[in-house]
């Protein structure tokens, strides 16, 4: 029920109530309107996961057809890191990223070897060389968290999904 305080004569406040939804129905002359179907919210939220994947597979295509910068270790092989059993590839869209990288992990005076790769060679090349689950990590520490291509079923060849039961 809703309630409003309204003024009434002499300004002493009172209030009134809402009407009975059975009044409204003497109101109604005519068809009823149209109505929208009604969305459940399981509806809603498959619908946001199906846009979520087209998104991403949109970022994945372009991540695959996209040059990117990867540094090279001492012993000049690709920078990798290793988080919860998994092995990262870093990889950067520029040197500018790559900067901003070696900034926050307080290297910026040494110099950074890197090597232009292809994004799609680093998945289906040079992921399934590494031991155990991998995948690329672009643009590790930027201001908007980089974005992660995890070592699962259509990023990464089957051989090596995790989530096919690939190297584990």
């Amino acid at each position: 029920m809703i309630l409003r305080m309204t003024t009434g004569g002499g300004g002493i406040p009172e209030q009134q109530r809402r009407r009975s939804r059975l009044a409204d129905l003497d109101d109604l002359s005519g068809p009823p309107a149209e109505r929208a179907p009604l969305v459940t919210s399981v509806e809603a939220e498959q619908e946001q996961l199906r846009t979520a994947r087209r998104e991403f597979a949109v970022l994945l295509g372009e991540f695959r057809r996209t040059a990117v910068l990867v540094p090279l270790d001492e012993a000049g092989d690709l920078w990798s890191a290793e988080q919860n059993g998994v092995r990262w590839i870093c990889a950067f869209s520029g040197q500018e990223a790559l900067a901003r990288f070696a900034l926050a992990r307080g290297e910026s005076g040494r110099e950074w070897t890197y090597q232009t790769v292809l994004g799609a060679r680093l998945l289906d090349v040079m992921v399934p060389l590494l031991p155990g689950p991998a995948g690329v990590a672009l643009d590790a520490g930027s201001v908007d968290g980089g974005m992660l291509f995890p070592p699962v079923a259509g990023i990464v060849p089957d051989a090596v999904a995790v989530d096919l039961g690939g190297m584990q």
